[in-house]
């Protein structure tokens, strides 16, 4: 979503950009977010191209203004209790009146709730505001009248806000609440909690420009909202009154502009589609407006509605404004149609410090090929379907992030190629050994919005996603499933899995496990060695994390070069920590290369040729595989269904070395390992006549 701007900035808030030289008092500013930075100011990738430096990477600068616009470990506004009270409500429809200029945090005006009784009768109506505080910033409320009746009571507690209904409201039945509120919107720097409403001078461009970022508790600093992720509006209208030559933009289509006494203008803008609260945006400038537009097949045409700072922005940034309808062309085909296809996309500038994807008008201080693309993809991916919970904020940015890999394989960009993309993610998701995709701590903002966790290591899993399929059909039929199934509505990981499942045939409890609330990733060290037409490898892996995720249970790629030149690439499935195979080859391996195409979250692989594999350790192609249990065993290991009512068994260890030799009956197929040292065995099944009958791998522990 949004992020720093310019190299030279270290930290970043909507309203304050600090630099080098105020790094001493940025450091005992952010000393309790001092964990969640370390693990998301990573260095650059040593020998990355420019363009993958932190200050340029799209995911990167999305996740600093998060943590930014927090300023500390921030908590949600609101308490579980008030959370009880406004969840008796379902809400249809906000409509925010407003007067506001381009250079002033002031606000005033009403907001419209209209909300759907639950099952029980409502005598008061909850909901959130900012509180006043004592520098006179925060939110003052006038009047609210509810069905046209004035409150009689107002209560308020910090930001929660409660007002009596002078007739109480059936269950079940519409209730329009008019809050009249003015005030000045904090700023991080009195309130200590980030800005939701920013305000600030754009030197390079000599205009001043306000502008929202609500994400992920901050809307009530600016309009008075229910926020729970879960209860999307229905519809809404933002109406902004303010000077000319002032333009808003806002969500949705703008229905029409109403010229004021005084030299003023009303925007109205109004959507019809579900939206998220934190989605709903104002930003206001003098702003030059340029449209082009994306014709995506099977959809509408497209209008992308553009608000720039002056004609110097639009010279600048012409030429990557207008990839915009080419992204829109490709996510429809891969994700499904645009979801706000009858409405617009679009983009209003601030200085921002990144990009925020707000509903068909996404606000960026700039434009680059991966953030465009980035921010785009949300409109899927966040905004047609909201994560349920903070937990999973991962459905919205991982998804966006693997946007910008997408965009990269579609279309063709200086200094940028998939490639350069999946070394930068997988360097930055496995700089630090810990951390999961699931987020245990969704009160914390820049948990929450972790690069390095939520960004960069979710959007390598949905890449192994992609690998576990092996078929871009069923992946991108999955992901319009996703899409279409949820749309305009919350969705969790569980939803996402079982979308999954379905394509992939089977469980994916495994994968989910180990690698969205599992920690960590694999390293492999391959050994291999050929004799005649036979290729032997062996794969140790090693897990990061083994306390939490002991093993990655994989599919792994090896690509095979030989002596001639050519290639030949075979999957393998990893599992066991000790995996054994024996692939037949034509011609004299040369060398071999593990995950060639970078498919598998890993670090530190290594492959040695070791001329002491023997082949003695293969099992032929054609013999029966007999099930053994338990594995891995301790003392005794049983077969099933022996391939003669007498055998003798034979033990070789992985190197091929024989360990031990029994005889075996159907009536008694146990074969005693007390013997054994842990590790992986094979085993030789042989009748009477010592003609091999069958085979088995175990590992004993």
């Amino acid at each position: 979503m949004l992020a720093f701007a310019r190299h030279t900035y270290i930290y970043s808030t909507p309203t304050h950009c600090f630099f080098m030289t105020k790094k001493f008092a940025l450091l005992l500013a952010l000393l309790p977010l001092a964990p969640v930075l370390a693990q998301s100011t990573l260095p650059a990738r040593p020998g990355t191209p420019a363009a993958y430096a932190p200050a340029d990477d799209a995911s990167w600068r999305c996740a600093q203004s998060h943590i930014g616009q927090a300023q500390t470990a921030r908590r949600p506004s609101t308490t579980v209790a008030h959370s009880t009270k406004m969840n008796r409500y379902d809400v249809k429809y906000y409509k925010l009146d407003l007067a506001l200029e381009n250079n002033s945090r002031n606000v005033a005006g009403s907001a419209l709730m209209r909300v759907r009784v639950g099952s029980q009768p409502l005598d008061s109506l909850a909901f959130e505001l900012f509180p006043l505080l004592n520098n006179g910033e925060g939110m003052i409320i006038d009047r609210i009248e509810i069905n046209g009746l004035v409150s009689p009571g107002i209560r308020r507690a910090g930001p929660d806000a409660t007002a009596r209904l002078a007739q109480p409201a059936a269950a079940g039945s519409l209730l329009d609440a008019r809050i009249f509120y003015h005030g000045i919107a904090p700023a991080g720097s009195s309130a200590a909690i980030g800005n939701a409403l920013s305000t600030d001078y754009v030197g390079t461009y000599n205009t001043d420009v306000t502008w929202s970022l609500s994400e992920p508790f901050s809307a009530h600093e600016w309009f008075p909202c229910k926020q729970i992720l879960t209860d999307k509006a229905d519809s809404s209208d933002v109406w902004v009154t303010t000077t000319l030559p002032n333009k808003v933009g806002s969500n949705g289509v703008l229905a029409r502009t109403v010229p004021l006494p005084n030299n003023k203008v009303r925007y109205e803008w109004k959507s019809r589609k579900p939206i998220a609260y934190y989605l709903i945006s104002v930003a206001v400038a003098p702003y030059l407006e340029y449209v082009n537009y994306a014709n995506p097949a099977g959809g509408p045409r497209i209008p992308i509605v553009n608000y720039v700072y002056n004609q110097a922005a639009l010279n600048n940034f012409r030429t990557e404004i207008d990839r915009t309808p080419g992204f829109i062309e490709s996510f429809s085909r891969q994700f499904g149609l645009y979801p706000f296809a009858n409405e617009k996309y679009g983009h209003s500038m601030a200085p921002i410090g990144g990009g925020m994807e707000h509903q068909t008008m996404t606000t960026q201080d700039g434009f680059s090929f991966t953030l465009t693309a980035h921010e785009l993809c949300h409109q899927w991916f966040g905004d047609n379907v909201t994560c349920a919970s903070w937990r999973d904020i991962w459905l919205n940015e991982s998804f966006a992030s693997y946007g910008e890999y997408l965009a990269l394989q579609a279309f063709a960009a200086p200094n940028n190629d998939p490639v350069n993309w999946l070394n930068d993610a997988r360097y930055r998701a496995t700089y630090y050994p810990g951390g999961t995709v699931l987020v245990p701590d969704t009160a914390n903002v820049g948990r929450i919005f972790s690069y390095r966790l939520s960004y960069r290591k979710g959007a390598l899993v949905i890449h192994m996603l992609r690998y576990l399929l092996n078929d871009d059909v069923k992946f991108f039929r999955a992901l319009r499933t996703y899409q279409s199934t949820y749309a305009n509505g919350t969705a969790r990981t569980a939803d996402l899995q079982r979308v999954f499942e379905v394509e992939a045939g089977r469980s994916l409890t495994y994968f989910f496990r180990q690698w969205y609330s599992g920690e960590g990733f694999p390293t492999f060290a391959v050994r291999w060695n050929q004799v005649g037409n036979q290729l032997t490898l062996r794969s140790a892996e090693t897990a990061s994390m083994p306390t939490v995720t002991p093993f990655f249970d994989t599919d792994l790629d090896y690509r095979i070069t030989f002596t001639n030149g050519t290639t030949r690439t075979v999957r393998l499935r990893q599992n066991q920590p000790n995996a054994a195979y024996n692939v037949p080859v034509v011609g004299t391996v040369a060398s071999i290369a593990i995950d060639p195409d970078m498919w598998v979250l890993s670090n530190g692989n290594t492959v040695v040729r070791d001329n002491q594999l023997a082949l003695g350790t293969t099992l032929a192609a054609a013999l029966p595989t007999v099930a053994v249990y338990p594995v891995p065993c301790r003392e005794f290991l049983t077969l099933n269904n022996l391939p003669a009512a007498a055998v003798v068994a034979e033990v070789r260890d992985a190197l091929g070395r024989p360990c031990a030799r029994q005889p075996l009956t159907a009536a008694r197929p146990v074969l005693d390992t007390h013997t054994l040292a842990p590790g992986l065995y094979l085993l030789r099944l042989s009748d009477a006549h010592g003609q091999a009958v069958g085979q088995a791998r175990f590992v004993r522990e």
